[in-house]
């Protein structure tokens, strides 16, 4: 016996739910990925850290510029991120940029008024250089300000051809939505760290 007809009416109501249905999930998941962050960004390992305490800061390279290999990482420092140093890369020449601290400090019933300003990796040669399809990490580390809140370190990032500048801060707040190159966000904690101050 053949199964009976459906009322027309509801096939097409049917049909035009499941419809519905496959366009709004289509459409969220458009949004979705609209709205994610882009993780091709220089970002650090860990985004953020106790006050006043030794922060190892781990920045991680995830591409070059436009397919080009990296051939150099420069970070600057952000004022009351102080006594940076930077951990030596196999086959990258390191250099330090030291003057004027913006804002000085003490330590140990001393006072400093100048400071490493800026930390940057060299390729030694083209061999040395981060292919754009890798990634990789550079290190350095430095104590935190003793205030809670947003710290933005300024990456430039050069390439074989042309570079990188990841220096973009926002106005206000820490959202980098609508940022085509922002800084490196690390959120300074109103917390202890485990173990206390450290060098």
């Amino acid at each position: 016996m053949w199964p009976r007809l459906l009322d027309p009416s509801l096939t097409l109501n049917f049909f035009n739910m499941h419809l519905f249905k496959n366009t709004f999930f289509l459409l969220a998941s458009t949004l979705a990925l609209a709205s994610a962050p882009v993780l091709a960004h220089v970002v650090l390992q860990d985004g953020a850290a106790a006050a006043n305490s030794s922060y190892r800061a781990t920045f991680r390279v995830g591409h070059g510029c436009d397919g080009d290999a990296t051939t150099m990482i420069r970070v600057t420092m952000p004022a009351g991120f102080n006594g940076a140093q930077p951990m030596p890369k196999p086959g990258w020449k390191v250099n330090t940029v030291i003057g004027p601290l913006p804002v000085p400090y003490e330590s140990h019933g001393k006072k400093y008024t100048e400071g490493v300003l800026e930390i940057s990796w060299t390729a030694n040669s083209p061999d040395n250089a981060l292919p754009d399809a890798y990634y990789d990490e550079f290190v350095l580390r430095g104590t935190t300000p003793a205030k809670p809140g947003p710290l933005w370190f300024k990456v430039v990032q050069s390439c074989a051809k042309g570079s990188n500048d990841w220096v973009e801060v926002p106005t206000s707040g820490t959202s980098t939505k609508g940022l085509k190159m922002p800084a490196v966000l690390l959120e300074i904690l109103d917390v202890q760290a485990a173990g206390g101050h450290a060098h």
